[in-house]
Order: structure tokens, then sequence, then C-alpha cells
């Protein structure tokens, strides 16, 4: 396993797997045609099909960009999160739960180490720009701009100096201003920029880009599993081993990552908001995660830009909204959340949990629970009962047994088609604060759903009834070593 501890040394070792990695030369324009162009190379998730899972992709040639290239999908396959990992892909949430509870802080290093800071844009010098420093791409051709979405934002509670580091939406609206999108109530930057909003104060703000894959994992915790106070470059030292280098900025006070590709130097604005789609008015934000395009939001916080710091030669991150990429970042961390929370109420029960690319790695969870005396029967519930309670935007939660594998959604399907009575086996939850990109969580849908982003939570118990085990046993194949036969197929 090659050492790595940032974007570049990540993709070199990607270089050196077959099937995980591609690049080109040819020149591809980043509105709309860089996006649309991986759709069909990997974007996989819940992105409009034709796609599929596939390689890593590196753009050379960006137009209007001479010196950047654009990296892209970089996590979008769980088998390449566990090359990046060094983990099996069964086992990733279960390495994040163990980096969580063990956390290794972050430690700063003088900027003279900094390779984000090699080259230096402040805002006052002329020219200025960041929309063309920085080559975010715009996903689809209604997007109300171009989009940082693999942004590392880090900031400090103005009150007690907690940090704590987000991935948030973030579209470049101006030479210097970035508009900065917080899902209510679920994110810790959302209280730091509170706080400083109502002490009448910017709130300084970093945004990295382009970094160790650990942290754009370990980023995406969210509570009761990461409460505030709790910075997420903790864990990410965890599963590396080793301390996050961070720097500090170069002008404002706040520190940024210091081997990340770009660093995005500024402010969040006391009481300034602007349209989201200001300069498109197309009604629209960006492909987001369920799969369909968000609204653009009527009033959103402000960055303003004070510098934009780089590597030479930087390479830009990006990734689309409902790839198999969201579902690697958002899921990973919530099945540690789950292992967690029901690995103390019932230790050695729940097997493992898959929360699969058709929920956007949010939505739905898998859980593999086994049951081993006759007291078992119901706990399984409470698992899933537990499950909501770890990751509120949780809304369904599906339950198998042990034979039954959790990462392969036609197995699921299965144990649901043999094993499942909607009857007695579909308990549903009615009027549950969920996720408000969900547009089926609205009152238009149904006369209970009293408010915007609340829903009707749902698990499916597809597990076998204690007493019944003996007569749900699975076909037994003989267990072999198919390598003999097809080598070929087995490296």
């Amino acid at each position: 396993m090659a050492k790595i501890n940032d974007l570049r040394s990540a993709l070199d070792y990607l270089k050196t797997i077959d099937g995980q990695y591609v690049e080109t030369d040819v020149e591809v324009d980043p509105k709309a045609e860089l996006s649309g162009v991986y759709r069909y190379v990997g974007a996989g998730g819940t992105v409009s099909r034709p796609t599929r899972e596939g390689p890593a992709m590196v753009f050379n040639n960006v137009k209007g960009h001479e010196d950047a290239r654009v990296v892209i999908g970089l996590l979008a396959s769980r088998k390449r999160v566990g090359y990046l990992l060094n983990e099996k892909p069964e086992n990733l949430g279960k390495l994040l739960n163990k980096a969580v509870s063990n956390p290794i802080a972050p430690v700063v290093v003088d900027n003279s180490k900094a390779k984000c800071q090699e080259i230096v844009h402040y805002a006052t010098d002329e020219g200025f720009d960041i929309r063309k420093l920085i080559p975010a791409p715009t996903n689809t051709e209604e997007d109300a701009g171009p989009y940082i979405t693999m942004g590392m934002c880090y900031a400090t509670d103005p009150e007690n100096g907690d940090t704590d580091i987000t991935i948030h939406r973030l579209c470049l609206q101006s030479k210097d201003e970035i508009s900065m999108y917080f899902v209510p109530g679920s994110r810790h930057l959302s209280v730091f920029r509170e706080k400083a909003e109502a002490a009448g104060k910017p709130l300084p703000i970093s945004i990295s880009v382009g970094v160790d894959p650990a942290i754009e994992i370990a980023a995406c915790f969210e509570p009761p599993t990461t409460p505030l106070g709790y910075n997420e470059l903790g864990a990410a030292g965890a599963i590396r081993g080793e301390a996050v280098e961070l720097t500090p900025c170069l002008t404002i006070k706040e520190n940024c990552i210091a081997n990340a590709e770009y660093v995005i130097e500024g402010e969040l604005l006391p009481e300034a908001r602007i349209r989201e789609d200001i300069n498109t008015d197309s009604g629209k934000a960006m492909p987001e995660f369920p799969g369909y395009t968000g609204p653009a939001n009527p009033s959103l916080p402000i960055i303003k830009v004070k510098a934009v710091t780089t590597r030479k030669n930087p390479i830009m991150q990006s990734c689309i909204g409902p790839s198999e990429e969201h579902v690697s970042m958002a899921g990973i961390p919530t099945e540690a959340s789950i292992l967690s929370m029901v690995e103390r109420a019932m230790p050695g029960k729940l097997q493992n949990v898959y929360c699969a690319s058709a929920g956007g790695g949010k939505y739905m969870a898998v859980l593999q629970f086994k049951k081993s005396v006759p007291s078992d029967e119901g706990r399984q519930r409470q698992a899933a009962l537990l499950a909501f309670s770890a990751f509120s935007e949780l809304k369904h939660v599906f339950l198998v047994d042990e034979d039954v594998d959790c990462f392969d959604i036609s197995d699921v399907i299965w144990a649901m088609n043999t094993r499942f009575q909607a009857d007695t086996d579909l308990i549903c939850i009615p009027g549950v604060r969920c996720h408000p990109l969900d547009p089926s969580n609205d009152p238009t849908m149904s006369p209970s759903i009293r408010d915007h982003g609340i829903a009707c939570k749902a698990i499916f118990d597809c597990t076998v009834p204690f007493d019944q085990k003996a007569r749900f046993h699975r076909s037994k194949f003989k267990e072999l070593q198919p390598e003999h036969w097809v080598p070929q197929l087995f490296k």
C-alpha cells in the first residue's frame, strides 16, 4: 500500500490499479460538458441513466484554464474508496467507526512547509477573478453557476474556539463572492456563522480543495456521532495513523489544509445575502444527491474572498452531486454512526450496514442483523429505531438476516420477496423531520405532511422470525476455491 497523504499521492496510487484511473488530453468545457462526459464514464449513483460505475477521471485540457487540471469521481466507487483507505469495501463503516472513537488531532505547520501556498493570488491584485482562477465545473446547463462541490470548509467558533470542517454547496457568484448553502440545523459551521452574525462580525473561513480522500470522507460525519466541538480532522488523522497538517491562512485568522491543491480564504459576511441564481435566473441550483436538480435558494450567505492560494499546476477536484461519489462520502460515515449507536445498545447483534446507492447515501440503510436466541426477536426493529436516531435524514431502513448480503441490493430485494409481509413487517413512522431535498417530503404529496422536509419514515423488516428459522435455510452450495479453474477471474 502506497503512502497517501494528499490528492496527488492518491492519484498516483490509482494509476497502479487496473480500471481505477483514466485521463484525457482532449479539450473539455467546464460548463456542463465535463460533468456530462463523466456521467457516461463513471458517475453511477442516482444519476439519470445511462450511467455506470467507472474509474476516476482527470481532464488535462480544460477550456479557459491553461495551467489547471480537473479530477472527478475520485470516490465514485466503494471499491476505490477501499483502495484509498487501505480497507476492504465491506469494512469501511467499521474502519470509520473505530477512527471517530480514536481521533488524532490535527497539527499546525509553518507556512514555509505549506504546499498549498506555492502560488498566491490576492483579491487586491489587478484582474483578480475567482471564476478565472478556479476551474469549477457547471454540472448541467441549468445550473445557477460554477460550483465548488468538494470544498473542505474550515472555521472556528467565535465564542469558544472550537473548530470544524464540513462540505457545503458553494457557487461562484462574482469575481470575489461565493454563496454558501446550509442545510438547516445540520452543520456545525452554521452554528459558528450564526454566532458571528449575532455579534455583527464576519466569520473567517477557509475552503481547501483537492486533499487526502480520508479528509473528504471524515468531513461528512454528522451529529450525534460527531457532536458540536468535535473536529472531524481528528477522525481523518486516525484513518491514516498520523495528524492532518494545517497551516495559517495569509489574509484571515484561520487555518487551512497545508497540502491542498487550492485554498480560498474569505469571510462569511454578517447580514449579507444573495439569490443563488442571480446570474442565470434559471430557478435551479445544481444536481443534488437524490437525483434531482435542487431549486435555487432565494437568500444565501455570502463569502467575501480575500485570496486564492494554490500548489504549482494545481488539480481541481469536483463531484457530480447525484453520483456514487456522494454515496461514498455521505453513506460510509452514516454506516459508522449506525454501527456505533446499535453496538452500544445491543453488542454483537448488528453484523454490518450499507447506506445504499439508491438512497444517495442518506435516505436508505440496510441493516444486517443476527438473531441468536429467542429474545432477539423484536430487537432488529429496535436497531432500526436506533438507526433513525443516529441519522435523522434517514428515511427507509431495510432489515435482513446474516445470510443476506446487505451490500447486494438484489439479495436484499430477494429477502423482501421471500421473508416480508407488508401487513405485519412494514412499520410506518409518519410526521418525522427528514431531508428538504427529497421532493416527496412535501404537503402536496400527503395531508399527513405538515411542512416541507417532513416525511413518513419506514422500516421494512425482511428478517425471518426466530421461531421460523428452520424453514428458511438457503440452498447450500459447495465451498471451494474457484481460482483453481479460472484464475484470471480472481486476481
